[in-house]
């Protein structure tokens, strides 16, 4: 049945041995469902074939209907098909995307281009993560992400998706080939000998314009990230015992932030295409204007990481905000960037500065860690340095008074955030105890393949699925079966949910309650002038 919705057309099945009427009654009562429990017929109403309206309309609300429409295989094919579609339509009332499209993958383009459908993006929203931040800043001209963005792509060996999009790394290969000879140290993942080296480049561009950054704007209390100036004091004294590698041709020793002159022609060059790149500009225009920071839907709050927090359970203040009025501040600053951009306006120095800190500062709702230790994970020995303390979020979470605060603060009875996902099958649960903090991730990275699960709400329960990981779908199609499912519940449902249970319909409550009283108001004025009618009369 599925693959016949997918592909919108009737087929035999050697197995189930399915009839064009059994495949119309099936798709018929899935449609049913939709009406009787959650959509409105009205809006199936307009999505269907006009040709076959008439039909459609009889088969979905049980009016009798000619035999000939099962037994002529044309006009029964077309009436699959156009039930495939409906079905298509309505079966998903909502789809809410946690972000992270670009983490790591070679394709977030395609992904992109898939979410941006018509008929998909009409019930869609999409929340920013972290790496889609990332890439956000790099397209709206923040040379540090650039690199960052490109140290990334080469170290899982994304160069195609970087074709895909039109940038010429062409000078960046060159300089990496030129400068950085000899062996690369293992701490460069890259599979392919010229990625390890713009790898390694890439992050010497990095570091340099990140410390750069962030001595401009001491606000951001990231002076623990300024390791350039201790490196070139190693190098300097010869006390070079605790680094796994000390190859560094570009750095001044004497002022190591300092860009080379051929580090500098590079990163101008990228940034220029980034910024340009009419590619690129098609998915970061999805982002920007069809992303937000944070979405509440049935009374549930979606996010993509986490609202930042301190240890005694209280909303972290960052830039004179906290809470939800944080969350709305920072999503007004990037539709702000994202507009500029969008409209090749310059961007504020300032603006492009937060960009980095959401991508990695402490007190950032897309990180949730005290600090991102690339250096430390490169250069330095000592593996105690390269942990990244996770902050206070997961701990609140288990508070009650601090739900509590969060479910007040944005009119929520619960949350869904994603980030990093729990591994169930190591025997991790997906909610709290009360079914209040609900962790969800795709796990649609290498690191997580195995890890990824989706959140499905129905009008009876609340459940989360875990995903098969490529290695299981693959089985499955070869012996074509099914794939198995792990499933967890989160909770069931006294009474089916209904659409005036939702938040949409409490919106069409509270509007049919102000027509109402415009009615009444209406009504009342009217009495009053029939009033002064028959008072007119009367004196007469």
């Amino acid at each position: 049945m599925g693959r016949i919705i997918r592909k919108e057309r009737y087929f035999e099945d050697e197995v189930y041995r399915l009839d064009r009427q059994d495949i119309i009654s099936s798709l018929v009562r899935i449609v049913q469902y939709r009406v009787q429990n959650v959509r409105d017929f009205d809006e199936i109403r307009n999505n269907i074939n006009k040709d076959l309206k008439h039909v459609l309309e009889n088969l979905i609300l049980n009016y009798p209907v000619p035999n000939m429409i099962y037994e002529n295989e044309l006009i029964a094919d077309k009436i699959i098909s156009s039930l495939c579609k409906i079905v298509k339509q309505v079966i998903l009332g909502h789809l809410i995307v946690l972000g992270d499209v670009f983490d790591r993958g070679d394709e977030p383009d395609k992904i992109i281009r898939i979410l941006n459908q018509k008929d998909i993006k009409r019930y869609l929203t999409f929340i920013w993560g972290n790496h889609d931040i990332l890439w956000m800043g790099a397209a709206a001209g923040n040379k540090s992400l650039i690199a960052e963005a490109l140290r990334i792509s080469t170290r899982y060996d994304n160069l195609i998706f970087l074709d895909r999009l039109g940038i010429d790394i062409s000078k960046l290969k060159e300089f990496a080939l030129k400068t950085y000879t000899g062996a690369i140290p293992d701490n460069f993942k890259a599979k392919q000998n010229i990625s390890r080296r713009m790898e390694k480049a890439l992050s010497i561009i990095q570091f340099k314009l990140e410390e750069q950054t962030i001595r401009e704007n001491p606000e951001f209390n990231m002076q623990s990230r300024l390791w350039l100036h201790k490196l070139a004091e190693m190098l300097k004294n010869n006390e070079t015992s605790g680094l796994t590698d000390t190859h560094f041709p570009t750095i001044d020793l004497d002022n190591p932030t300092q860009l080379s002159p051929e580090e500098e022609d590079i990163i101008n060059d990228l940034a220029h295409q980034f910024t340009t790149s009419k590619k690129v500009r098609y998915l970061m225009e999805f982002l920007f204007e069809h992303g937000k920071l944070y979405h509440i839907h049935n009374y549930i709050l979606n996010i993509h990481a986490l609202i930042p927090s301190t240890p005694d359970g209280q909303f972290e203040e960052f830039l004179g905000y906290k809470g939800k009025a944080l969350l709305d501040h920072l999503q007004h600053r990037i539709k702000a960037i994202g507009k500029n951009y969008l409209e090749s306006k310059p961007q504020n120095p300032k603006d492009l500065a937060l960009m980095f800190y959401l991508w990695c500062g402490s007190k950032s709702p897309f990180f949730g860690k005290d600090a991102m230790k690339t250096f430390e994970r490169y250069f330095i020995v000592d593996k105690s340095t390269h942990k990244e303390k996770l902050l206070y979020w997961g701990e609140n979470l288990l508070k009650k008074e601090f739900m509590d605060k969060i479910m007040e603060e944005f009119g929520a009875e619960r949350i869904v955030y994603g980030h990093t996902p729990v591994d169930v099958r190591k025997g991790e649960k997906i909610a709290s105890p009360d079914g209040r903090a609900i962790n969800i991730d795709g796990g649609f990275s290498d690191a997580y393949l195995s890890r990824g699960h989706a959140l499905i709400q129905t009008p009876y329960s609340l459940y989360a699925i875990i995903l098969p990981t490529p290695e299981e779908t693959i089985q499955a199609r070869q012996k074509k079966e099914p794939v198995n499912l792990m499933v967890e519940i989160i909770d069931n449902f006294d009474m089916p949910l209904k659409v005036k249970d939702t938040y949409t319909g409490k919106l069409l409550i509270k509007k049919r309650n102000e027509l109402y009283e415009k009615l009444l108001q209406y009504s009342e004025h009217y009495k009053d002038i029939e009033n002064n009618k028959t008072l007119n009369y009367s004196m007469v």
